[in-house]
């Protein structure tokens, strides 16, 4: 009797083992990755380059597949929602910016997406890219939750989407102190925009290493960005279909 209710149990316990474990070892990577970005603040050592590059190590030599790995820890990608949710408690310490800078972010956020996501589509119809991929990128620069919604509503693939999201973020977060550097952008303001609205979550975490303030517009920015991304989805659907 009791073989027989291990067996009936057992897809369960297999998929209660599995996610332990790659959850355990995403997390714990993730931790580790952190703990050597505070010693070595190199923008190569960010635990957003680091940590993907060592799990696709780990699944690579122990040949997991994707399926099983995103089985395993599909409710972190839950709990993306929550954590932008999150970035609203500086935003409401900080409600004086949007009174302030209101008509500002406004312009900003609008034409920003826009050019965002003329640039993706022009430039994947330029070199030929296939339909669904073209649709998977062009909310590239925002969240991945606002991103992965607004991909599945337009016809894009939303796991696809959510793999650029993260490359953005890098390239962003990695090169934009960089590219501000050569731009003639220097105040808060500016360069809190730039980090919110092309880079998301990693431009917004490297924003804060460089200023509180800077952090919270682009934040701000982020927030605002995914926001009107998802109110006009069903227009660039309409636009695209």
């Amino acid at each position: 009797m009791n073989f027989e209710l291990f067996l009936h149990y057992r897809p369960w316990l297999m998929a209660a083992e599995v996610t332990l474990i790659w959850s355990f070892v995403t997390i714990g990577l993730y931790l580790l990755s952190k703990r050597f970005h505070r010693r070595y603040k190199k923008w190569w050592t960010t635990p957003i380059i680091i940590t993907p590059i060592l799990l696709i190590v780990i699944t690579l030599l122990s040949h997991t597949n994707y399926n099983v790995y995103i089985r395993g820890t599909h409710w972190l990608m839950a709990l993306l929602g929550p954590a932008t949710v999150a970035f609203a408690i500086p935003i409401y310490r900080r409600r004086n910016i949007i009174v302030l800078y209101w008509k500002t972010l406004s312009i900003g956020v609008v034409f920003g997406s826009i050019l965002s996501i003329a640039s993706a589509w022009f430039l994947a119809s330029a070199v030929g890219i296939d339909d669904a991929i073209r649709l998977s990128l062009l909310p590239r620069s925002i969240s991945t939750p606002f991103a992965m919604v607004i991909s599945g509503e337009i016809g894009g693939v939303p796991e696809l989407t959510a793999l650029f999201v993260i490359l953005t973020g890098i390239f962003g977060a990695s090169f934009g102190q960089l590219a501000l550097y050569w731009l003639p952008l220097k105040s808060k303001l500016s360069m809190g925009a730039s980090f919110g609205l092309a880079a998301h979550v990693a431009g917004s975490s490297k924003a804060y290493e460089l200023d509180n303030e800077v952090g919270t517009i682009a934040a701000l920015v982020m927030v605002l960005t995914g926001l009107f991304n998802v109110l006009i989805a069903p227009l660039l659907e309409a636009v695209l279909s």
